[in-house]
C-alpha cells in the first residue's frame, strides 16, 4: 500500500505546486501590467519593485491558496477516475476510507505549510505589499477622514476627536481627560490639534484643573503640548491587522480593546482566519476527492465546473461574512468559522454518496 500513498500523494503535492507555479506568474503578469506606468512614472527603483512582487507572491499565494488547491486535487483526481485507476485501486479490495488516506497525509503537509505561512510569513509580504503600494501608487490619493475617535492611552487618560485627517495630521474637537482613581483630575480641550511630529499643537487651547474647592483654569490661543500617544497608533491603517504576526495580533487586539476601537471586528476576523484557512485544506480536500472520484459521462471538463463552482461559493461566503463582522456587530468567530462549518457538513455528505 505504501505505492499508491506515495504515487498519490506525490501527485497531490507536484500538481498544487504546479498550479502555485502556473498562476502565480499570471498574477504577477496582470499587476504590472495595471502598475507599469505608475512604476516608470514616478522612477521606482528596481529593488524596490523586485521586493514589491515577492511580497505580492507571498501575498498572492497565501490569499487565494484554498482555490489552487481545490482546483488541483480535481484535476489529478479526476484523472485518475477517467483513466479507471480509482476503479482499479477499489476493486483490489482498498476501501475508500483507505483511497482517502494520502490525500489526508497531503492536506496535513499543506495545511501545515498554510499556518505558518499565515502566522509568520504572510504579515511581513502583506506589510511591505501595502508600504509599497501606498508609498508609490497611491500617494497622491485622498485619505478619508476618521470621526469619532475615543481612545483609552493608559490606565488614567481618555481621548477624544471628532475628525482626524491623516493626510494633514490635523484633528478637529480635541479633549484629554485625566483620571485619578474614579476621580476627573483635569481635563484639555482645543479647537483642533495638530501632529508636528515631536509635540502637539493645540488651537484655543484649555485646561481645567478641578480642585477641592476651586477649579483652575489655563488658556491660550494656541500651545504645543507633548503627550505620550502617537497618532498613527490612534489611527491605525485599516491593514495593520495583516501586517502583524500571531503573538502581536494577539496583543495588538487586547491593547484596542482597552482603547475601545471601532475596528475590533476586523482585527478579529484576521486573527480567526490565521486558524480557519488551514483547516478549510482538509474539507476543500475531501469534497474535491469526493466531486472527481467518480467518472462522469462529461469528462474532466464536468468535475473541473462543479469543482470551480464550489470553490467560488466558498470563497464567496468567505467575504461575505468576513466583511459583515468588520463592519458590524456580528460575531467574527462565527463569520469566520460558518463557512468552514457548512461546507464541512457539504464534505460529509458528498463523501458518503461518493464512498456509496
Amino acid at each position: 500500500m505504501k505505492i499508491l500513498d506515495w504515487y498519490i500523494l506525490k501527485r497531490y503535492l507536484l500538481t498544487f505546486l504546479m498550479m502555485l507555479l502556473l498562476f502565480i506568474p499570471i498574477g504577477i503578469t496582470v499587476n504590472l501590467a495595471e502598475k507599469i506606468g505608475k512604476i516608470l512614472e514616478r522612477e521606482v527603483p528596481f529593488g524596490a519593485v523586485a521586493q514589491y512582487y515577492l511580497d505580492f507572491t507571498i501575498y498572492f499565494a497565501n490569499l487565494l491558496y484554498p482555490i489552487f488547491l481545490f482546483i488541483s486535487v480535481i484535476w489529478f483526481t479526476s484523472k485518475l477516475a477517467n483513466n479507471t485507476e480509482i476503479v482499479a485501486f477499489l476493486s483490489s479490495g482498498v476501501s475508500f476510507w483507505r483511497f482517502l488516506r494520502p490525500y489526508m497525509i497531503g492536506a496535513t503537509i499543506i495545511a501545515s505549510f498554510a499556518l505558518i505561512m499565515g502566522l509568520y510569513l504572510a504579515p511581513n509580504a502583506s506589510k511591505g505589499f501595502n508600504e509599497f503600494k501606498y508609498k508609490y501608487l497611491k500617494r497622491h490619493v485622498s485619505v478619508t477622514q476618521t470621526t469619532n475617535i475615543y481612545r483609552q492611552i493608559n490606565d488614567n487618560d481618555y481621548i477624544y476627536v471628532s475628525s482626524y485627517n491623516p493626510v494633514t495630521k490635523r484633528g478637529i474637537n480635541f479633549t484629554l481627560e485625566h483620571f485619578e482613581g474614579n476621580e476627573l483630575s483635569y481635563k484639555i480641550s482645543a479647537s483642533s490639534i495638530i501632529d508636528n511630529d515631536s509635540t502637539y499643537r493645540l488651537i484655543n487651547y484649555a485646561k481645567r484643573t478641578f480642585g477641592p474647592v476651586n477649579d483652575i483654569i489655563e488658556k491660550a490661543s494656541r500651545k504645543d503640548v507633548d503627550f505620550e500617544f502617537d497618532t498613527d497608533d490612534l489611527t491605525p491603517e485599516d491593514y495593520i491587522a495583516e501586517t502583524l504576526q500571531y503573538g502581536e495580533l494577539v496583543k495588538f487586539i487586547e491593547k484596542e480593546k482597552r482603547r475601545g476601537s471601532s475596528n475590533i471586528g476586523r482585527y478579529e476576523v484576521v486573527k480567526h482566519k490565521k486558524w480557519s484557512l488551514p483547516a478549510s485544506v482538509f474539507i476543500l480536500t475531501i469534497i474535491a476527492v469526493s466531486v472527481s472520484s467518480i467518472k462522469r459521462r462529461g469528462g474532466m471538463g464536468v468535475n473541473l465546473a462543479f469543482g470551480i463552482t464550489i470553490a467560488m461559493v466558498f470563497v464567496f461566503f468567505d467575504k461575505v461574512f468576513g466583511v459583515m463582522a468588520a463592519q458590524s456587530s456580528f460575531s467574527p468567530i462565527v463569520a469566520v468559522w460558518l463557512p468552514n462549518a457548512v461546507f464541512g457538513l457539504l464534505a460529509i455528505y458528498l463523501l458518503f454518496n461518493a464512498k456509496r
